[in-house]
């Protein structure tokens, strides 16, 4: 089935409520959808759980959302940098959770939810405080970490080009956790530069199919 063409980012992400969880794509700014999380602030659902690599950056993005005080828990790899003040200020408040993940981590654990895979265990943490509580193992000799998939309501992502069909492709490292988190999430809502018509991308160099993909809004990029 093909894609819903959304008539603008705010139409995209219309269906995103109270409480939901959100996959937000990017590595940093790189490849971050910064309309459809400007258009998820205007939308008004909040206590949402995030699952990004970063906590924000400056006063952009996913930042404003942690700003707003719209987002109840934050999942990721790397959340603090010399700008990322709003996480900070919200955290030191006790006004947002933080479920702190190393980067692979985080990779694998949206992958196997993508994937089917319902846990898998990896070296990363063993024997550090991202251990407590959670199940491990010595499997010839070293030790392991029992870790949980990642799934979400819905995945906010940025591509490049996407055909009629959601078949998407990215621009360079703006692909980052795209690919992964549009097989994560019930639904994945994707902005791209623009709309083709199916059959205009060489099927060698579709990143992801679009059967993974349920909402595309054609917005542009720069020029």
């Amino acid at each position: 089935m093909a894609p819903r063409i959304a008539t603008s980012a705010a139409d995209a992400v219309a269906e995103i409520t109270d409480g939901s969880t959100v996959l937000i794509g990017g590595f940093g700014n790189a490849g971050q959808p910064m309309e459809l999380i400007d258009a998820l602030m205007e939308c008004g659902a909040t206590d949402l759980t995030v699952v990004n690599n970063n906590a924000g950056q400056a006063d952009a993005g996913l930042a404003l959302l942690i700003k707003e005080r719209r987002v109840k828990k934050i999942i990721c790899s790397f959340p603090r940098q010399s700008d990322s003040w709003h996480f900070d200020t919200a955290y030191r408040a006790g006004e947002i959770e933080l479920e702190l993940v190393p980067q692979g981590n985080l990779a694998e654990r949206i992958r196997a939810a993508g994937a089917g895979i319902g846990w898998f265990f990896t070296p990363t943490g063993y024997g550090t405080l991202l251990a407590e509580g959670k199940e491990t193992r010595i499997i010839d000799g070293k030790g392991y970490v029992l870790e949980t998939p990642i799934h979400a309501d819905f995945a906010l992502i940025k591509a490049l080009k996407a055909d009629t069909l959601g078949n998407l492709v990215y621009r360079k490292t703006a692909r980052n956790f795209g690919p992964i988190m549009a097989t994560a999430a019930k639904a994945a809502i994707v902005q791209v530069d623009e709309v083709v018509q199916a059959g205009s991308i060489d099927p060698e160099n579709v990143i992801t199919p679009g059967i993974f993909v349920d909402t595309v809004v054609e917005l542009g990029g720069e020029k």
